[in-house]
């Protein structure tokens, strides 16, 4: 049955992207899991994008700041908040893919504009559709939320590689073999050094068969050398249950996979130079309904890296990455208003886009791939020196969703923000070594 979908509220102040869920789901299986289920952005049921005016030749970079009413961040103060502006790098010579759905017309456009308004160096941006490009139906809510996500993902990921080519591979829908089809292209293919993938829904309502497929795929990236990232979602410790009615104590595939880094939500705290100056767990949901995505899978044992820990599965996120909404960050997107404009955009899928350029920076500094990054940072995580070196690690705040309970930072790895945010500047090194 297809659910319903809601909205796009739009009004002179904000455009907040409600739920993309268009779910389609089959009568059931044995399993308890839908045969076919749409993913959503990892931005959550409710991805939010606030309006802050048309791109009208004002500079960007002076007029917009995380200490005005416009609660955001560009690139220059994302860049010096997490040390990127202290690198020699800027992931010339590796290639970031990023996997979406349908399309977004105008990002080539907006890519440009967004460069040229935050002082970065030009794109290099490929649009790839293996399956074919949905044609954009502007007046689909869904379509409009899936170009808003990729949006997000191109520009932030170039902000900090922005010597890297980014090949923008999109599924022809949202639907879970569509997205496993565009993936698994860029793998076969070996397109990159890193994919990026800012989506995900329960583990239980992937058809069993599809997460297992997904499964094989992930490890023959790994083989490959090439680094996998996924949000871990906006629903706090919840996920929408399948039929998209409700919400249930769940993590998020892909980013529950041993062979993806999970990047969870944070609130950063900088000032208007972007100088760091604290974070804590995302959480916003009294105010927007979002939270950063965390908890433990009910498919995957607990991996060897996390055999430390002593969990009983394994635990996600493995990292985590500024998520909040107030005090998000700055894109151009043409799309919901006809014309240029700056928005604001929060959550998760803010941060996988933004470690997928971390990784690339660290690959150009190696000189090759860099792979799979768990093993790595888990082991640096277990010395309080290399720690503080490494990452900041988030000790307060949760991810609970309404009633659902949900898990407390506290010092060392947790089910809310993982071994912490990067701390680029001894981070890149290490993983370069």
């Amino acid at each position: 049955m297809k659910l319903p979908k809601r909205g796009v509220r739009i009004s002179c102040v904000a455009i907040v992207i409600a739920s993309a869920i268009a779910l389609a789901v089959s009568a059931g299986s044995s399993t308890g899991r839908a045969a076919t289920h749409a993913m959503t952005p990892a931005v959550g049921a409710s991805p939010h994008a606030k309006a802050l005016g048309l791109v009208n030749g004002v500079d960007a970079e002076p007029h917009f700041s995380c200490q005005d009413n416009a609660g955001c961040y560009s690139p220059r103060q994302m860049r010096k908040a997490y040390g990127f502006d202290q690198l020699d790098v800027d992931g010339t010579g590796r290639t970031i893919v990023i996997v979406d759905a349908f399309q977004s017309p105008t990002i080539q456009q907006d890519l440009s504009l967004f460069d040229s308004q935050f002082g970065l160096p030009a794109g290099n941006l490929n649009i790839i559709a293996p399956d074919g490009l949905t044609p954009f139906d502007p007046n689909d809510d869904n379509q409009v939320g899936w170009s808003g996500e990729i949006t997000l993902d191109v520009e932030w990921a170039h902000a900090i590689a922005p010597g890297a080519t980014i090949d923008l591979v999109l599924a022809k829908s949202n639907q879970d073999q569509d997205i496993l089809s565009a993936t698994k292209y860029a793998v076969d293919n070996n397109l990159g050094d890193v994919i990026s993938q800012s989506f995900g829904e329960g583990e239980i309502c992937m058809d069993s068969a599809v997460l297992d497929a997904q499964h094989s795929l992930f490890q023959q990236a790994t083989a490959k050398g090439i680094t996998l990232l996924a949000s871990s979602g906006d629903q706090g410790s919840a996920q929408p249950t399948c039929d998209g009615s409700d919400f249930f104590k769940s993590a998020s595939t892909p980013a529950s996979d041993p062979n993806v880094t999970g990047v969870g939500g944070t609130r950063l705290v900088a000032d208007s130079s972007g100088t760091y100056e604290s974070e804590t767990t995302w959480n916003e949901f009294s105010t927007f309904g979002d939270a950063g995505g965390g908890g433990f899978s009910t498919v995957y044992g607990t991996p060897s890296y996390q055999h430390r820990l002593h969990l009983a599965s394994r635990g996600v996120p493995d990292v985590s990455y500024n998520a909040a909404i107030i005090g998000g960050v700055l894109a151009v997107w043409s799309v919901p208003l006809g014309a240029p404009a700056f928005f604001r955009f929060g959550g998760t899928s803010a941060g996988s886009p933004q470690w997928a350029g971390l990784v690339a920076d660290a690959d150009q500094l190696k000189g090759g791939r860099i792979g799979l990054l768990n093993d790595r940072l888990y082991g640096w995580a277990t010395s309080p020196t290399l720690e503080s070196r490494l990452f900041h690690d988030i000790t307060t705040g949760n991810n609970a969703f309404g009633s659902i309970t949900g898990f407390d930072a506290v010092p060392g790895w947790d089910p809310a923000t993982g071994v912490g945010s990067p701390k680029a500047n001894t981070l890149v090194p290490m993983l370069a070594g």
